[in-house]
């Protein structure tokens, strides 16, 4: 019998004038990093990461599901409206959260949508922040595909979902770790992967705020999987080249979601830029 080291907890912040009640996870000590998930998944998504000693005895991972994700409900009254992500509301619950939790200048890590946002954060409230992880994150991504299709009644969203992130994930992935990533999407509420891509490919603001962030105040290190068609390396690397001091990798044999589809190649990836968020923070000093 294996007890893994994480725990998970409940949290009530407000967001809009509205109780939020937050489930989030946390695992080692240290500096600690809070950690996003990507549209339509949930904390699952880090937990490799978060059972990884090396990862874990320098830093406290904490990563939450976002409202009507994974053990997060929606609001009371969620009935009677239509889930939209918005980059306000988004913001909003970041730093919510971190007020709930006292965390003091966390590292904020975040792929897809997680990313987007940290950008946004980095841009908006950085000096709340120890330095940012945007993995999978560019300044704007149309959609290539019809939303629309995430929720209807003929159609089964959370398999569609999973269709539509399977050519995203890395073709070196481990078997196991391909289903287990898609599953989390299999189990998608009804309209919310389709509202957390609203956000994703409709808002555009971040374009106009990339020279708004200051990587001499909080590093910026931009991590990509070469075989991600969603964000690609070279929307990745136009990003960071919008960024004065931003730093990025490309993750050869590595797609959308490397910290849940393939934990062990994400793993160096990962620790490097834990490590660069330290020196830099050091050279700040």
């Amino acid at each position: 019998m294996s007890i893994e080291a994480i725990t998970g907890r409940y949290v009530t912040v407000t967001v809009a004038g509205r109780p939020q009640r937050i489930y989030f996870e946390e695992a080692g000590s240290g500096t600690p990093v809070l950690c996003l998930h990507t549209a339509g998944a949930d904390t699952r998504q880090w937990r490799h990461l978060m059972n990884d000693a090396a990862v874990t005895e320098t830093h406290r991972l904490i990563a939450f599901d976002m409202p009507w994700h994974g053990k997060s409900l929606p609001p009371e009254g969620f009935e009677r409206e239509e889930y939209l992500l918005t980059t306000e509301t988004y913001i909003d619950t970041v730093l919510a959260l971190m007020d709930a939790l006292e965390l003091d200048r966390p590292i904020l890590a975040g792929c897809s949508m997680g990313g987007r946002i940290a950008l946004q954060l980095a841009a908006l409230h950085g000096d709340r922040f120890g330095g940012f992880i945007a993995i999978e994150a560019s300044d704007f991504q149309p959609a290539w595909y019809d939303i629309d299709w995430f929720d209807r009644p003929d159609v089964h969203g959370g398999q569609m979902g999973a269709a539509l992130v399977s050519a995203n994930i890395s073709p070196h992935a481990p078997s196991t770790e391909r289903w287990n990533t898609l599953w989390m999407f299999m189990m998608s509420g009804p309209g919310v992967f389709r509202g957390d891509l609203s956000f994703y490919t409709r808002d555009d603001s971040l374009i106009d705020r990339l020279d708004r962030i200051d990587t001499a105040q909080t590093p910026v290190h931009l991590l990509v999987g070469a075989y991600d068609l969603t964000c690609t390396p070279e929307d990745a690397r136009r990003t960071a080249k919008a960024i004065p001091g931003a730093t990025i990798e490309v993750m050869e044999e590595l797609g959308h979601f490397p910290m849940s589809e393939h934990p062990e190649g994400f793993r160096p990836f990962f620790l490097d830029a834990l490590a660069r968020m330290k020196t830099r923070q050091t050279d700040a000093a």
